[in-house]
């Protein structure tokens, strides 16, 4: 997933809508035509019902969603292209192979637009060109997506730099691409979605940076889901388990960084084979991730389709079972849980003895 990437949806979704309506139809009740007093009354009844329900219907056109690149965004850019959605696909890199492949594989209706959700100009001017194509009309749903995963290692061991990364892309990117577009959610009562992390709900080893900016993305969608409530606007947040999405960060320069920034004492104290073990366990990590990412788009069409959307949604094989321990279980049974989980077959070694036990993650 390209790490500053956003991706705007604006959408049709001609498909969905007459079946809608034929759907509404379908629930009046049989006495409701047969009673009306003549055939111009039933006929300018039911006329009126097809252009409130095309009216309410409409609302439902408009979507915006960031991280397009590759990865889960790019996956639902074709899936929602493919549908019937006109696509507004925002890149960090317009004229990058992620952005090119959208040109090729998608519709006509698909355009690409260049957008870096942590600059603060061109999401403003994502808004110009999104408030000028919908002109009146509310968007309905806007979904941050585009994320960053940093080096996998542990927090005492990552850089303050990784850290200021992750939330400025994982959280702050989010909440400014999300306080930007609430104004047309309002008109039209839409859906606000979040894309956190298993990691942003549970305490996972290797990713307190990661971890600690998708749970303050969690908390975000939270206090939205509460306080957008009296507009009518519905928050949802996804927690997807290892998915298999194609992180393209620049992973030797992050380690270079990471082993040049540990002071003496801390090198030590891990030695040098568990060190090394960090890649080790970077290159494992994609085989441990399911590459369907079906359960993740099916997730996100609920959240912004459904009449009742979830407030959290836990896509993928067994993702609520960590979630379902840590929450109603002793914290030890959880780390003892967890241990077993990533243990010896996903850890990069272990590190040495400190203060006479060993350090097992």
């Amino acid at each position: 997933m390209n790490p500053f990437s956003s991706e705007i949806l604006l959408t049709t979704y001609s498909q969905c809508r007459s079946r809608s309506v034929i759907r509404s139809v379908a629930t009046l009740p049989s006495s409701f035509c047969l009673n009306l007093p003549g055939l111009p009354m039933r006929v300018f009844i039911l006329y009126t019902f097809l252009m409130v329900m095309q009216d309410r219907l409409t609302l439902h056109n408009f979507l915006t969603l960031s991280g397009s690149d590759s990865g889960i965004g790019h996956a639902l850019a074709k899936h929602l292209d493919s549908l019937g959605f006109v696509v507004f696909a925002g890149v960090l890199d317009k004229d990058g192979p992620g952005a090119q492949e959208l040109r090729q594989s998608c519709s006509p209706r698909l355009c690409v637009l260049q957008l870096d959700i942590t600059s603060t100009t061109q999401v403003k001017e994502a808004y110009l060109t999104i408030s000028e194509q919908l002109q009146n009309a509310g968007l309905w749903g806007l979904v941050n997506n585009a994320g960053i995963l940093g080096f996998p290692a542990d927090g005492e061991l990552l850089p303050m730099s990784t850290y200021r990364h992750c939330m400025e892309v994982n959280f702050f990117g989010a909440v400014q691409v999300s306080k930007t577009f609430l104004p047309l959610l309002r008109k039209s009562r839409g859906r606000l979605v979040n894309m956190s992390s298993m990691a942003g709900g549970i305490p996972l080893p290797r990713y307190a940076a990661y971890g600690a900016s998708k749970a303050a993305l969690s908390m975000f969608s939270g206090v939205m889901r509460q306080e957008l409530s009296k507009w009518g606007i519905k928050v949802a947040a996804i927690h997807p388990s290892g998915f298999r999405t194609g992180w393209s960060e620049q992973w030797d320069e992050q380690e270079q960084e990471l082993l040049a920034s540990l002071a003496a004492e801390t090198r030590s104290a891990y030695g040098e084979e568990y060190l090394l073990g960090l890649r080790s366990y970077l290159v494992q990590l994609p085989s441990h991730c399911a590459p369907d990412l079906s359960p993740v788009l099916a997730a996100v069409l609920h959240a912004l389709l459904a009449t009742r959307p979830h407030g959290l949604y836990t896509p993928g094989k067994g993702a609520y079972i960590p979630l379902f321990i840590f929450c109603c279980f002793p914290l030890w049974f959880y780390d003892f849980f967890i241990s077993k989980v990533l243990g010896a077959g996903s850890a990069p070694g272990q590190p040495r003895m400190a203060g006479g036990e060993n350090q097992k993650l």
